[in-house]
């Protein structure tokens, strides 16, 4: 067994950035953190499939739906800002085993709503849960991994959410077939407690925290410890260094815009908001899509839909293998470049093509968007901040990514019911369009990036304290 000597918070840095990231307890650290990511899109995502179902139950008018899908992106927006604080105050650990008793009560909760208002209430407390996680999820993957495989890992969680996705749809189906269509919903929406509950064992039994906040927060000897757990190396710390009192600084957003953060935070922001209004106003309600273009019932949209959601897996799966290759940025402008021209060109010709081949161009834009601005958006954010605020940096990304949403959730049905689906889909074709042009301005690329560098001097952007 190797011995490591720690003398500062760089040499725990340093060592967990140069050491393979190849043990099994890495690997699987790594996944239970992004474990999360599935519950999150479940969580997204099931209400797609009931939606019909539930707008019946309930009598809800366009608005109200509108509501009821939006009021979780609320949630999220919420948290994302208050999860961004509290991931850098109490730590990765901690903040991501704790949101996940939210996760399993909210999803119990909005399954047995009697009415529209419980609903929204538990709908808002899973969007709450989720914003809470991101920042604590892909902080713990960036922190437990090393430079090489930093950007391999991270980006796993796109992978994650449309095996999601896919997950929804075959959680479903038993009870389409078991003649439960008219409550389809509400067991689309409780399942998710479920995998919460997983995940949740998972990472209180196996999880620890990161390496890396802990030698910010609680100290050298603590930090070895930690290595010493999850990477078979024997840590000492130097005498001189054990006792040394240690200053834990109050981060706040301002930090994420100081001199040399400024572009990569723009960019990020950027990405993370108007990926998310792409998914959410085309990936969110591929329900409703597959319902217009193929006109078969309940059961064929589900698996058009579950079809569809394949291409995510394809190209999530595909991407985090080429991101020390291509590097972010150019996953990015790939990406974009699939996804505008499947939008245009079934923007285009929607009228006119059979409807197999429309829905496979939606697969192909499903593809570009995971492959590219879909996962590197909160790739960017997470590999682009140091450990001192990437919870924060990370926070703001997904507070940018559900204002997106937000925004896609209502923006879909509105174009749609004035200019039709094919019209909506070239409107929509703009999204990547200035996304592919904001990264042709901005050319930041965070992979191969030393960003662990010195804190700023003490000023508005972090507030110093002495514990």
């Amino acid at each position: 067994m190797d011995t490591l000597t720690v003398r500062s918070k760089r040499d725990i840095i340093d060592f967990v950035n140069s050491h393979p990231t190849g043990s099994q307890r890495t690997k699987i650290l790594a996944f239970i953190a992004l474990g999360g990511i599935f519950i999150d899109a479940y969580d997204f995502t099931s209400l797609g499939i009931g939606v019909n179902s539930l707008q019946e139950e309930l009598a809800l008018t366009p608005f109200q739906l509108g509501s009821v899908t939006a009021i979780m992106a609320v949630g999220a927006l919420i948290g994302a800002l208050v999860g961004g604080y509290l991931v850098e105050r109490i730590g990765r650990f901690k903040l991501f085993t704790l949101d996940l008793f939210l996760f399993v009560f909210a999803a119990i909760g909005a399954g047995l709503s009697p009415n529209l208002t419980w609903l929204l209430v538990f709908r808002f407390l899973l969007g709450f849960g989720v914003g809470l996680d991101m920042p604590a999820s892909l902080s713990y993957v960036a922190e437990f991994t090393n430079s090489m495989n930093k950007g391999k890992y991270v980006n796993f969680w796109q992978l994650m959410w449309y095996v999601a996705a896919v997950c929804t749809g075959l959680f479903v189906l038993p009870f389409y077939f078991a003649g439960a269509e008219e409550n389809l919903w509400r067991w689309a929406v409780g399942l998710g407690a479920l995998p919460a509950l997983v995940v949740l064992a998972l990472r209180f039994f196996y999880a620890d925290e990161s390496p890396m906040w802990a030698a910010h927060h609680l100290g050298l000897r603590e930090a070895g410890r930690i290595l010493e757990k999850n990477y078979d190396v024997r840590v000492r710390v130097a005498p001189e260094e054990e006792e040394t009192w240690r200053e834990e600084r109050r981060i706040r957003v301002g930090a994420i815009f100081q001199r040399g953060f400024k572009a990569r935070t723009t960019l990020a922001s950027i990405i993370s908001g108007l990926q998310s209004m792409e998914y959410y106003a085309v990936g969110f309600y591929l329900p409703s899509i597959i319902a217009l273009i193929l006109g078969q019932g309940v059961l064929y949209t589900i698996l058009g839909t579950m079809a569809i959601n394949m291409f995510g897996i394809l190209g999530g799966g595909t991407q985090p293998f080429l991101t020390y290759r291509l590097g972010v940025w150019k996953l990015a402008v790939i990406g974009c470049s699939i996804a505008a021209a499947s939008l245009i060109v079934v923007g285009f010709t929607g009228d006119t093509i059979s409807a197999y081949l429309g829905a496979l161009l939606l697969g192909i834009f499903i593809f570009g968007h995971s492959f590219g601005p879909g996962s590197q958006g909160k790739t960017m954010a997470a590999m682009s901040y140091p450990t001192a605020f990437r919870g924060v940096g990370t926070g703001w990304a997904e507070a940018m990514s559900r204002v997106g949403s937000i925004s896609g959730f209502y923006v879909f049905p509105l174009i749609l019911a004035i200019a039709g689906l094919s019209q909506t889909l070239l409107i929509l074709a703009l999204i990547p369009l200035i996304m592919l042009a904001s990264l042709l301005l901005i050319r930041w690329e965070p992979v191969g990036q030393d960003v662990e560098v010195d804190l700023p001097p003490r000023g508005d952007a972090l507030s110093p304290e002495k514990s």
